[in-house]
Protein backbone atom coordinates (compact mmCIF):
# COMPACT_ATOMS: atom_id res chain seq x y z
CA UNK A 1 0.00 0.00 0.00
CA UNK A 2 1.41 3.39 -0.99
CA UNK A 3 1.85 5.88 1.81
CA UNK A 4 0.01 9.18 1.45
CA UNK A 5 2.43 12.09 1.18
CA UNK A 6 2.79 14.43 4.12
CA UNK A 7 1.09 17.80 3.81
CA UNK A 8 2.96 21.09 3.91
CA UNK A 9 1.69 24.64 3.98
CA UNK A 10 2.07 26.45 0.69
CA UNK A 11 4.76 28.70 2.24
CA UNK A 12 6.79 25.77 3.67
CA UNK A 13 6.59 24.06 0.27
CA UNK A 14 7.86 27.23 -1.43
CA UNK A 15 10.77 27.51 1.02
CA UNK A 16 11.63 23.83 0.52
CA UNK A 17 11.66 24.33 -3.26
CA UNK A 18 13.79 27.45 -2.76
CA UNK A 19 16.40 25.30 -1.01
CA UNK A 20 16.12 22.52 -3.61
CA UNK A 21 17.15 25.10 -6.22
CA UNK A 22 20.65 24.97 -4.73
CA UNK A 23 20.98 21.46 -6.16
CA UNK A 24 21.70 19.76 -2.83
CA UNK A 25 20.92 16.09 -2.36
CA UNK A 26 18.08 15.25 0.00
CA UNK A 27 20.57 14.24 2.69
CA UNK A 28 22.56 17.45 2.26
CA UNK A 29 19.38 19.55 2.40
CA UNK A 30 18.24 17.79 5.58
CA UNK A 31 21.66 18.26 7.19
CA UNK A 32 21.86 21.96 6.28
CA UNK A 33 18.38 22.62 7.66
CA UNK A 34 19.11 20.61 10.83
CA UNK A 35 22.40 22.49 11.36
CA UNK A 36 20.75 25.78 10.31
CA UNK A 37 23.48 26.24 7.72
CA UNK A 38 21.08 28.17 5.53
CA UNK A 39 21.60 30.74 2.77
CA UNK A 40 20.16 34.23 2.77
CA UNK A 41 17.41 34.53 0.23
CA UNK A 42 17.61 37.57 -2.04
CA UNK A 43 14.75 36.52 -4.33
CA UNK A 44 11.46 38.40 -4.58
CA UNK A 45 10.13 36.00 -1.92
CA UNK A 46 12.72 36.89 0.73
CA UNK A 47 12.38 33.45 2.31
CA UNK A 48 13.33 33.27 5.97
CA UNK A 49 14.75 29.75 5.93
CA UNK A 50 14.98 29.86 9.75
CA UNK A 51 11.18 29.43 9.72
CA UNK A 52 11.61 26.20 7.75
CA UNK A 53 14.34 25.04 10.15
CA UNK A 54 12.01 25.70 13.10
CA UNK A 55 9.29 23.64 11.38
CA UNK A 56 11.81 20.85 10.67
CA UNK A 57 12.87 20.85 14.32
CA UNK A 58 9.28 20.79 15.58
CA UNK A 59 8.14 18.08 13.11
CA UNK A 60 11.28 16.18 12.05
CA UNK A 61 9.47 13.11 10.64
CA UNK A 62 7.12 15.24 8.56
CA UNK A 63 9.95 17.37 7.19
CA UNK A 64 12.20 14.41 6.39
CA UNK A 65 9.34 12.61 4.64
CA UNK A 66 8.54 15.75 2.62
CA UNK A 67 12.16 16.00 1.47
CA UNK A 68 12.69 12.30 0.75
CA UNK A 69 9.24 11.04 -0.28
CA UNK A 70 7.47 14.15 -1.53
CA UNK A 71 4.53 16.10 -0.18
CA UNK A 72 1.25 17.65 -1.10
CA UNK A 73 0.26 21.20 -0.30
CA UNK A 74 -2.53 21.69 2.25
CA UNK A 75 -4.18 24.58 0.43
CA UNK A 76 -3.21 26.20 -2.88
CA UNK A 77 -3.99 29.70 -4.11
CA UNK A 78 -3.58 31.09 -7.63
CA UNK A 79 -0.62 33.21 -6.59
CA UNK A 80 0.87 30.37 -4.59
CA UNK A 81 0.68 28.00 -7.56
CA UNK A 82 2.29 30.58 -9.83
CA UNK A 83 5.04 31.04 -7.25
CA UNK A 84 5.53 27.28 -6.73
CA UNK A 85 5.99 26.74 -10.49
CA UNK A 86 8.39 29.71 -10.62
CA UNK A 87 10.49 28.51 -7.65
CA UNK A 88 10.40 24.77 -8.40
CA UNK A 89 10.91 24.96 -12.17
CA UNK A 90 12.32 28.42 -12.85
CA UNK A 91 9.36 29.23 -15.11
CA UNK A 92 7.14 32.31 -15.26
CA UNK A 93 3.60 30.98 -15.68
CA UNK A 94 0.66 33.17 -16.66
CA UNK A 95 -1.97 33.87 -14.05
CA UNK A 96 -5.59 34.72 -14.86
CA UNK A 97 -7.63 36.21 -12.01
CA UNK A 98 -10.72 37.03 -14.11
CA UNK A 99 -13.79 35.76 -12.22
CA UNK A 100 -14.89 32.42 -13.63
CA UNK A 101 -11.67 32.08 -15.63
CA UNK A 102 -9.17 31.76 -12.75
CA UNK A 103 -6.16 29.71 -13.78
CA UNK A 104 -2.40 29.40 -13.90
CA UNK A 105 -1.02 28.43 -17.31
CA UNK A 106 2.45 26.99 -17.87
CA UNK A 107 4.44 24.97 -20.36
CA UNK A 108 5.60 21.85 -18.54
CA UNK A 109 7.47 18.66 -19.35
CA UNK A 110 5.70 15.38 -18.57
CA UNK A 111 7.86 14.99 -15.43
CA UNK A 112 7.07 18.54 -14.27
CA UNK A 113 3.35 18.01 -14.83
CA UNK A 114 3.44 14.71 -12.93
CA UNK A 115 5.26 16.30 -9.98
CA UNK A 116 2.87 19.26 -9.94
CA UNK A 117 -0.09 16.86 -9.88
CA UNK A 118 1.43 15.15 -6.84
CA UNK A 119 1.77 18.40 -4.83
CA UNK A 120 -1.55 20.07 -5.72
CA UNK A 121 -4.03 20.41 -2.89
CA UNK A 122 -7.55 19.08 -3.21
CA UNK A 123 -9.80 21.23 -5.33
CA UNK A 124 -7.43 21.82 -8.25
CA UNK A 125 -7.08 20.15 -11.64
CA UNK A 126 -4.56 20.27 -14.47
CA UNK A 127 -6.13 20.64 -17.91
CA UNK A 128 -4.69 20.54 -21.39
CA UNK A 129 -4.53 24.13 -22.67
CA UNK A 130 -4.82 23.18 -26.35
CA UNK A 131 -1.09 23.32 -27.21
CA UNK A 132 1.30 20.40 -26.67
CA UNK A 133 2.94 20.64 -23.24
CA UNK A 134 0.89 23.66 -22.14
CA UNK A 135 -1.40 23.18 -19.16
CA UNK A 136 -3.93 25.21 -17.21
CA UNK A 137 -4.18 24.64 -13.48
CA UNK A 138 -7.73 25.49 -12.45
CA UNK A 139 -9.77 25.44 -9.26
CA UNK A 140 -12.60 22.92 -9.30
CA UNK A 141 -16.17 24.01 -8.52
CA UNK A 142 -15.68 27.58 -9.63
Amino acid sequence: MEKNPVKLSQWDALMLEGLRAYGWSSEELLRKVRERDLPEDHSIYEFEYEELAAFAEAEPETFESAVKDGYSIKYNTLGGLRSWIAVAYGLEPEINREPGQESVTAELTDAQKERLESVLSLGWAIQDAGKPGVYRIVPLNR
